[in-house]
């Protein structure tokens, strides 16, 4: 694709993608198996658990989002992390970020380490991880933002040695999305997202990528994508095509949202702790200005009790309370029950996820009402709490 913004690359309008007919919202190929004209003589398809028109259309917009050669459509963003780890043998080692998706954790606890993998988890921004590298380390793996802690990474710095030391540098971009990140650009070999967040924004279908930019690891990765058949179907394909369309308006809408709600929970004496890049007292603040192009719409917060969580996920009427995010509608989320509820204890001490921990992905309401909404929800509680 050209060398486009980012705002004309979402509307998927490259003539060299265009559907030969015209249609301006890409078709459904809903076929499992294509005709050959002959021997020697086919058109491009052969089976749809390998290729299809759709998801092929999808996988060329989500690579040229992120600067990558090729990126691959999975069935789930979890679907995408287990396939990048079949690039890896029994006896590799994996050194990840102490705060990740419960679901990776899991993965790599439960599934990985019984396939002869072995990891090394470590705070990326303030352990020594330079010391953590074996001689049998082939990837760093991390996200940033992360979640739920919001902590920050500098990718190009982290690439450096990486490299230096021969391994692959994995970065989750699900939080920002490539409309304000683009892990690639900084150093990264393969970026992962849940296409199911910010991508397909509706919280209407479920899908993952894998983004790269080397031609040797993109043919080992389509290798691992045919032989184990996790490729996302036709339907949810154009759902994501649809989605990627208003990647940008959103993601706007809801970063200005995210930073209203910030400051406001920052006033509010309910609150204990506020954690969102886009307020300048983030630690993460001034490398976010450096790597991205935004502040993206999920924060964390804790507020003064576990009774006043409970009456929070009860109370509010606005804020749906739901495990996922990058929809419009706002939702608010309990990682110690939900997204982390796998993760071992001693991690979630360490990562600083307890009890009166919550976290927002904000929507595309209006701020005000969102604002409203969380404050009547304190408001209920001291009235029947008084102090």
């Amino acid at each position: 694709m050209k060398d486009y913004s980012i705002e004309t690359v979402c509307q998927l309008n490259d003539e060299s993608i265009r559907d030969q007919w015209g249609a301006l919202s890409f078709p459904i190929y809903q076929t499992a198996t294509f005709a050959h004209r002959g021997l020697g003589e086919s058109t491009g398809f052969d089976y749809t658990r390998m290729q299809n028109p759709t998801r092929q259309q999808l996988e060329y917009a989500v690579a040229s989002l992120e600067h990558g050669i090729d990126a691959l459509a999975f069935s789930s963003g979890m679907a995408a992390i287990t396939a990048v780890m079949e690039l890896f043998s029994p006896g590799d080692h994996l050194i990840v970020d102490a705060d990740l998706y419960g679901g990776s954790v899991r993965l790599f606890n439960e599934i990985n380490k019984k396939n002869g993998l072995s990891f090394t988890t470590c705070d990326l921004n303030r352990d020594d991880y330079r010391s953590l590298f074996r001689e049998n380390t082939r990837a760093v793996y991390l996200e940033t933002p992360t979640n739920p802690m919001m902590n920050v990474t500098d990718i190009s710095a982290l690439a450096e040695e990486v490299h230096r030391r021969g391994a692959l540098l994995i970065v989750d971009n699900t939080f920002l999305s490539p409309y304000f990140q683009n892990p690639l650009t900084l150093g990264a070999d393969i970026v992962l997202h849940s296409g199911t967040k910010f991508l397909g924004g509706h919280h209407d279908t479920i899908g993952g990528f894998a983004v790269v930019k080397d031609k040797a690891l993109d043919e080992r990765l389509r290798f691992i994508y045919k032989t184990t058949g996790a490729g996302l179907s036709p339907f949810d394909s154009f759902l994501l095509l649809r989605g990627i369309r208003t990647l940008s308006v959103r993601m706007e809408r809801a970063q200005e949202n995210a930073l209203k709600l910030a400051e406001f929970l920052k006033t509010d004496p309910h609150v204990t702790k506020v954690i969102y890049p886009g307020l300048s007292e983030h630690p993460g603040y001034e490398i976010m200005k450096k790597q991205s192009r935004g502040f993206g719409a999920m924060l964390t917060f804790e507020v003064e009790s576990e009774e006043l969580v409970k009456h929070i996920l009860k109370n509010l009427k606005l804020i749906y309370f739901a495990e996922s995010l990058g929809g419009t509608e706002t939702l608010i989320t309990y990682p110690i029950t939900q997204t982390h509820a796998d993760v071992p204890s001693d991690l979630l001490e360490k990562n600083g996820i307890n009890r009166r921990l919550l976290r927002l992905s904000v929507g595309l309401e209006g701020a005000e009402d969102l604002i409203e909404d969380i404050k009547s929800a304190f408001e209920s509680f001291d009235s029947v709490n008084p102090k």
